[in-house]
């Protein structure tokens, strides 16, 4: 069991408070961290302000070489971070080590290489002017993550924040604060000037979230979450009129034709409802397929997730692990409850796992349902849980309505071998990020984000950087010998 106080001016910070983070899978110990409180985080963002002069002065150049240092030491510390991602969010080893690490990793180098596109332009205006544009940093940034995918969620805001020449304040999930400080480790390393970079934990939900939403001197705020939160969220931020980016929650279609190669949109059916235990934002719960393969689809997506391997996340052979806490427990046993009392049938799952080997942790079967009303709550809610739902569907027009019938509007996937209807379909449903014949590709040179419910801003790509993380000055300059007065 390791210790943790705050990363706070580059140095760690301890507290008379201490909260203990514990492995959902057994309920171990695996880490105590320090609880932050008001001090705490004033001195967080004033170490903060006071880094931000010198970081915003220097290169793009000498800032990205900065963060490639870390991602070297984060590719050199893999295995570690996998380990530890693991225990504390309870997904599975297979899965950190093949997404989480990796790709935090790349998205470090990418925003590394990328910063030099931070450019303004000349703009022609009437007469003797130069006019021009820059692009500047916005000063302190708060970040709030969630506890899914912690080290890359938090990643993804943590490199082009600061590639733009911001400085940070990370505030990562209770549950799930040690790879986010394990990183602080690797900053200080690779020497990250102090204060650019500063980790507050706390055990409450909201309590640090709330103080640094409402702060006057934070700049931007950047926050990934439930869309309750979100709002929350806003609505402190506007007390300062502070800029917001939102990634929120998602209730994802996933549209299977008639004329899909069945093979490829079963396999990426899986992963679109059971990679992370189906705790993910993008998840494609809701399966429209078209009703000439329904049978078909229904009889084999079924005989698949059956055949999923649960089982101790720390196994290399299990493919499905814990939910990640009691909460995420229950909200899956609460919507099969409300989708049966709607009419719904479960055609396999639907039940904790309460015996021995689980009996210590929060398993729950993975759960597929059908004759499930579109208009019903377990078709229009985010449940955050390993419960897929398949729907049968007659044409395009009638799969765009079905997709389109929820308040979010994060992801989709569509399953076709005819491009143009896949087009056709992907420019009239309405989400951030479409998938055609694959599902949960985001590389960090696309934008990622969502319409409606699921938030606004787009982490990730050029967007990303331009957009969330620098703002315009415009700079009119009269070149001409002689001026205008307007008065006298």
């Amino acid at each position: 069991m390791r210790t943790y106080g705050l990363f706070i001016g580059g140095e760690w910070v301890s507290t008379a408070e201490r909260y203990e983070v514990r492995n959902p899978a057994n309920g171990e110990v695996i880490a105590e961290c320090a609880v932050a409180g008001e001090r705490e985080v004033e001195q967080a963002i004033q170490a903060a302000l006071q880094a931000f002069p010198d970081w915003a002065a220097r290169s793009y150049e000498e800032r990205g070489e900065i963060l490639r240092a870390v991602a070297r030491r984060l590719q050199e510390r893999f295995e570690e971070f996998a380990l530890v991602e693991s225990q504390e969010t309870g997904r599975t080893i297979r899965e950190t080590m093949a997404h989480d690490i990796p790709a935090s990793v790349s998205v470090l180098d990418y925003f590394a290489g990328i910063a030099p596109a931070i450019q303004g332009e000349t703009i022609p205006v009437p007469g003797m002017y130069l006019n021009y544009t820059r692009r500047e940093p916005y000063g302190v940034v708060a970040a709030i993550t969630p506890w899914n995918f912690p080290l890359w969620l938090a990643v993804i805001k943590i490199a082009p924040a600061l590639v733009a020449g911001n400085t940070m304040v990370l505030k990562p999930a209770p549950t799930t604060p040690l790879t986010a400080l394990m990183l602080a480790e690797i900053m200080a390393e690779v020497g990250l000037p102090s204060g650019v970079f500063n980790v507050l934990t706390d055990p409450t939900p909201g309590t640090v979230g709330d103080m640094l939403t409402a702060h006057p001197k934070v700049s931007k705020i950047s926050f990934t979450g439930s869309t309750a939160v979100g709002v929350r969220v806003m609505q402190r931020a506007a007390t300062h009129v502070a800029p917001v980016s939102l990634e929120l929650g998602g209730k994802s279609p996933f549209i299977v034709f008639a004329d899909a190669d069945l093979d490829r949109a079963l396999a990426y059916a899986l992963l679109a409802n059971y990679f992370a235990q189906g705790q993910m934002c993008t998840a494609g719960s809701r399966i429209f397929v078209e009703r000439p393969v329904y049978e078909t689809f229904r009889e084999r997506f079924v005989q698949r997730v059956q055949r999923l391997q649960i089982g101790d996340p720390q196994d290399p052979l299990t493919e499905f692990g814990t939910l990640h806490k009691r909460e995420q427990l229950e909200k899956p046993r609460h919507y099969v409850e409300l989708a049966q009392q709607d009419g719904a049938k479960v055609l396999t799952g639907g039940n904790p796992l309460t015996e021995p080997p689980f009996d210590k942790g929060f398993y729950f079967q993975p759960t597929v349902l059908e004759e499930v009303e579109p208009t019903t709550r377990v078709a229009c809610d985010e449940i955050f849980g390993p419960v897929a739902m398949l729907m049968p569907f007659e044409g395009e027009e009638e799969a765009v309505r079905l997709a389109n019938m929820v308040d979010y509007g994060l992801a989709a996937g569509i399953w076709t071998q005819d491009i143009g209807k896949a087009l056709r379909v992907a420019h009239q449903v309405q989400a951030g990020k479409v998938w055609i014949n694959c599902y949960n590709m985001i590389p960090p040179h696309a934008p990622y984000g969502g319409y409606k419910l699921s938030g606004f801003g787009r982490e990730l790509g050029l967007h990303c950087l331009l957009d969330l993380y620098t703002q315009v000055k415009n700079v009119h300059i009269d070149i001409s010998p002689d001026y205008f007065e307007w008065f006298g």
